[in-house]
């Protein structure tokens, strides 16, 4: 069924049945809340951003986290997955943007 995901100031990410309004997983911040949380094209994917400098990629269906995405210096306000799902873009506070390699988590550029 169709999914929804969101981001909340109680430091977690919830994915939703849009059918039932039942929450089927539920994610924690590493520390202060999480300012965004998007899916993968293919939706098995969801991508946190937070008000520490960090973004972590999270297995839909397990809700567990794939890989942390550590390499700014301060809050990430933005980060969105490429439209093949293969790349992550992140944008922080530092004024930095960063893309990210989705299966491994690697930094592959900075911009």
């Amino acid at each position: 069924g169709a999914l929804a995901v969101t981001a909340s100031d109680d430091l977690t990410a919830k994915i939703w049945s849009v059918e039932s309004g039942e929450c089927l997983q539920t994610m924690r911040a590493p520390g202060p809340r999480f300012l965004s949380a998007v899916f993968s094209p293919d939706g098995t994917l969801v991508l946190t951003a937070s008000l520490n400098p960090v973004v972590q990629i999270w297995h839909v269906a397990s809700g567990k986290c794939l890989h942390t995405l550590r390499g700014h210096q301060n809050s990430v306000h933005s980060a969105v997955f490429s439209p093949d799902g293969e790349r992550v873009i992140t944008a922080s506070q530092d004024k930095d943007a960063k893309i990210w390699c989705v299966k491994t988590g690697e930094c592959l550029h900075t911009l």
